[in-house]
């Protein structure tokens, strides 16, 4: 007599985990693709998943599309793409892998979309940009860098503190004469404030040195090409980029291991890590 009720029973379990099956096969559906593998890395590398969970990274760690990667003062961490191409990340940089789409037998697919929000990078070029050009796109505070097939090094100065307090300082006494209602600026707030000299360090904006082949850069304001050994300075999206006539201070010395040859990964998509993650919620 309890047979039918065991049925039942065993007949909702099987549908049960048949469902759960399911939502995990769709959620692997909807997880985001994989970009490429950390190959290279010398300190502690965050990433910031699109969902807001922060991972701790390791050597063969995934990178995928949406993350921010975050490289502490002493990190060096260089990125392999699925397509082959490399983009190593200095100390202090921030850097968002927006979009990164490839797949050898679909070249209409590709996309390679970065965001360097600070710091700086070296970038070389993959199998992507050789064949879709025009489908890299690495953007920065003061202007988007395209590719020519190219190996080069951006690199972001921001400004100092004393700079950017004596702009509010500026603002404010600009602002206070308009509006009778805001505070007075002190005269002694203004002497008070350090302005550094132009030549006691670089001015900030967006630095480039083209090491192979050439980059396009381009703002709102104008755009120019660089070749293999010239150096670029663009101030700002209100200014065009310049040609500077020698190297300004850009320095990028990774360890002599990230130099060497990291080997052809998958083109359809590295293997994964058996090192576990560390998640911060």
């Amino acid at each position: 007599m309890l047979q039918p009720k065991n049925s039942t029973v065993l007949k909702t379990l099987f549908q049960g985990l048949l469902l759960l099956a399911l939502c995990g096969m769709a959620g692997a559906g909807w997880a985001a693709q994989v970009a490429g593998t950390i190959v290279q890395l010398s300190g502690p590398l965050l990433a910031k998943k699109a969902d807001g969970v922060v991972r701790i990274l390791s050597m063969r760690s995934e990178v995928e599309s949406g993350d921010t990667l975050v490289t502490e003062k002493n990190t060096y961490a260089m990125v392999k793409f699925i397509d082959n191409s490399e983009i190593t990340l200095k100390p202090a940089t921030t850097f968002k892998v927006e979009n990164f789409s490839y797949d050898a037998g679909k070249p209409d697919a590709d996309n390679a979309s970065f965001n360097l929000v600070k710091g700086g990078l070296r970038s070389v070029t993959g199998l992507l940009g050789k064949r879709n050009k025009e489908k890299f796109a690495m953007k920065t505070p003061s202007a988007t860098i395209g590719i020519r097939g190219t190996t080069f090094i951006a690199d972001i100065v921001e400004p100092s503190a004393e700079a950017v307090a004596a702009r509010m300082a500026y603002n404010l006494a600009s602002t206070a004469a308009l509006d009778p209602t805001a505070a007075p600026v002190q005269p002694l707030m203004l002497a008070q404030l350090t302005i550094p000299s132009p030549t006691a360090n670089r001015a900030p904006g967006l630095y480039v040195q083209v090491l192979d082949g050439l980059i396009h850069v381009t703002n709102p304001s104008g755009s120019s090409n660089f070749s293999a050994g010239q150096f670029g300075f663009t101030p700002s999206f209100r200014t065009p980029p310049v040609i500077l006539p020698a190297n300004p201070g850009i320095q990028f010395a990774p360890p002599p291991a990230f130099n060497q040859s990291t080997g052809p990964s998958s083109s359809t998509g590295p293997s994964k890590s058996n090192t576990v993650d560390c998640e911060v919620r």
